[in-house]
């Protein structure tokens, strides 16, 4: 018979896929599903659920890296069996949630967390900084500019402080996309971290007819930049290949994704753009893409200085200048984003805000742009 969403595991023949998710629910989320009447934050990281049954839930947030060992994996599942039942889940943030159904229980399993040193942060909730989300980075992607967990590491240190308490406006959603196909929701983030390559990829000769379909690296490429060509290898023989007009070319990197011998990764030519003012949020503007405030900064590793003072500049002048629930999009067009870049110290450029080559219409084309003291 067919499938019945009412009984899913009827007449089921084979164990493929996830299991029903209402088995993996908390007793007093499963009890109380669909009568939550409200919500409070209780202090950072900490969410209360009131039920219209009177029943309660209590959600403790922690941080938690996005490539994490298996042993710290064990430790939060000890603790989810000592405070929890056994129940625990992740946040598409990184975070990890631990749930419980009564305040007393609620004591004992930050005072547990806490024990623990600072492998269990507790925050990321209301008007502060959330968990960055990433993408791969330099682990596992093979078309980063930049590395996505070293970054992030690096940033959170510097706006910890933010993360375990609600001492700003709004909240800050931070986010890190390692290259521009953005695997990360860098196109709508408060602050936007984002790898960029500044060079075409190169071609080897030698390699590329045995590696690589010549029509699908071509037509893999968004703006025509690449066309096949005749060239010649090492032993001095001619093969087919192809050539990149590097002017059209935007190094997305989609021809090496479909040509190894066409790579892109390059030390001095990739680094670090920060775009800034994006959210998805509408209740008190629209939603918002993020503006290109700074088009390059090196990758400076292991701990990226010039991206983490940046980002930390920006949340502090946010910090002090932006009125209640304004998100830092919201505060920089209140004030201008002339305003913006000289408030945050940002040297400005014809690249900044508006750089989209087919933006047009978003463009500030006229003499309402006021070229402040800052801006020369």
């Amino acid at each position: 018979m067919g499938y019945d969403p009412q009984n899913p595991m009827a007449d089921r023949i084979t164990d493929i896929g996830p299991p029903h998710y209402t088995e993996l629910m908390p007793p007093v989320i499963k009890a109380n599903f669909g009568k939550w009447l409200y919500h409070e934050i209780v202090q950072p990281g900490v969410l209360l659920h009131v039920s219209e049954t009177g029943a309660e839930c209590y959600t403790v947030r922690v941080a938690s890296a996005r490539l994490i060992s298996i042993d710290h994996i064990r430790e939060m599942c000890d603790i989810a069996d000592k405070h929890c039942g056994g129940y625990l889940r992740f946040t598409t943030r990184n975070n990890a949630e631990f749930m419980v159904d009564s305040k007393a229980k609620l004591q004992p399993l930050l005072d547990d967390l806490k024990s623990r040193g600072n492998k269990f942060p507790v925050g990321g909730t209301g008007a502060g900084v959330t968990n960055i989300v990433h993408t791969q980075g330099w682990v596992h992607c093979h078309t980063p500019a930049t590395d996505a967990s070293g970054v992030v590491k690096a940033v959170m240190d510097e706006v910890f402080e933010y993360f375990t308490s609600m001492k700003l406006p709004a909240q800050v959603r931070i986010a890190l996309a390692c290259c521009l196909n953005m695997c990360g929701a860098v196109h709508a983030s408060d602050i936007a971290i984002l790898g960029i390559h500044r060079k075409p990829p190169m071609v080897d000769h030698d390699a590329i007819t045995g590696l690589c379909e010549l029509p699908l690296a071509i037509a893999a490429c968004p703006l025509g930049a690449i066309k096949p060509a005749k060239a010649t290898n090492e032993k001095g023989e001619e093969v087919k290949s192809v050539s990149v007009n590097a002017s059209r070319c935007m190094f997305c990197g989609n021809c090496y994704t479909m040509c190894p011998a066409m790579p892109l990764a390059d030390p001095e030519g990739d680094g670090i753009a920060i775009l800034v003012g994006g959210k998805i949020s509408n209740s008190k503007s629209a939603p918002k893409f993020s503006k290109l405030v700074i088009p390059f900064l090196p990758n400076n590793t292991p701990r990226w200085p010039e991206v983490t003072s940046v980002v930390k500049r920006i949340v502090d002048v946010y910090a002090k200048d932006a009125h209640k629930y304004e998100r830092i999009g919201e505060w920089a067009e209140r004030i201008g984003w002339e305003k913006f870049f000289e408030k945050c110290d940002i040297p400005f450029t014809i690249k900044s805000i508006d750089d989209y080559r087919l933006a047009y219409n978003t463009w500030r084309t006229t003499t309402q742009f006021k070229f402040t003291s800052h801006i020369k």
